[in-house]
């Protein structure tokens, strides 16, 4: 299977039109039809369901979906990676969400930098959910995330489990108390214990509202648009008039995590991962991280 039939595959896959994943791509729909049923012969099976108004992924064509992503970004990494290490200085990137490294990222940069095989570090900025796909595309080399996320092609160890606070306005009913259940907070979710459900519920608030930072949640939150769960460590960094911050005993945790790619075999990466996952060994370096230095990026 070529990579060019692949990407045409994706862009139908991805928009379910022919002629907007053409003008997608840059071409004109005929070659596109073509392609797809080249690929579809290659394969000796068929990808999608058309019909006059509509175009849907059959079973076969979901599961290549799933992993022609994965392929896709494999070979833009593959690249992108080749391209860093080309260079005289290379440097290592660390995706990061801004205020959400725990108030650990000083400190771990300082352990990594007491590595042997410690490298110039720079911080890749990035928005909410941003880091795996940085990870796999090649554009950083590790990355600090909170769990639960998605792990397909990566690799993660713990750096961090830290209780969840409520964030309420200081008009809310509750607001004078110093601890609150999930029952008595009432998120509209069916299972706020379940952190893959909670995950998507916090998502939801920074997509549905244009949430671009913390500042700006904690803002919304103030004016009463909603309440959400946030890591303890943020309530010392942020103290808000506008805001109550109260213990939630039975909310899952805050887990911090920091992934890598799983074929990486950097060994500057593996010295930060070890940096990293440190504090989880009381302070003490770990020697079983999973990463094989063969060579580098």
């Amino acid at each position: 299977m070529e990579s060019r039939a692949l990407r045409y595959f994706l862009a139908v896959a991805e928009e379910l039109n022919f002629a907007r994943a053409a003008e997608r791509l840059g071409i004109s729909s005929p070659p596109l039809s073509r392609a797809i049923r080249n690929l579809e012969a290659e394969l000796g099976l068929t990808l999608f369901e058309r019909t006059t108004h509509n175009v849907t992924l059959t079973a076969a064509g979901e599961v290549l979906l799933e992993h022609g992503r994965v392929a896709v970004d494999a070979l833009q990494a593959a690249g992108r990676r080749a391209q860093r290490a080309a260079v005289v200085e290379p440097v290592l990137v660390l995706a990061v969400k801004a205020d959400s490294d725990a108030g650990l990222l000083d400190a771990i940069l300082a352990r990594f930098a007491a590595e042997p095989a410690a490298q110039p570090v720079t911080i890749r900025l990035c928005g909410w959910g941003e880091q795996p796909g940085l990870l796999l595309r090649g554009e950083a080399d590790a990355a600090l995330v909170y769990e639960p996320f998605d792990r397909t092609g990566l690799d993660a160890e713990t750096v961090n489990i830290e209780p969840r606070v409520a964030a309420v306005p200081a008009a809310h009913p509750l607001a004078s108390r110093e601890s609150i259940s999930l029952a008595e907070l009432d998120l509209p979710i069916f299972e706020p214990a379940n952190p893959e459900e909670l995950r998507r519920y916090l998502d939801g608030i920074v997509e549905d509202h244009g949430v671009r930072d913390l500042p700006q949640l904690l803002k919304l939150v103030e004016l009463g648009k909603f309440v959400t769960l946030l890591p303890e460590s943020v309530v010392a960094r942020y103290p808000r008039p506008g805001i109550a911050y109260l213990h939630v005993p039975d909310a899952p945790p805050a887990v911090l995590a920091i992934a890598w790619p799983q074929q990486s075999r950097s060994p500057a990466t593996a010295a930060l991962v070890r940096a990293a996952a440190s504090r989880m060994d009381h302070d003490g370096l770990r020697a079983d991280i999973d990463i094989r230095p063969e060579a580098a990026h």
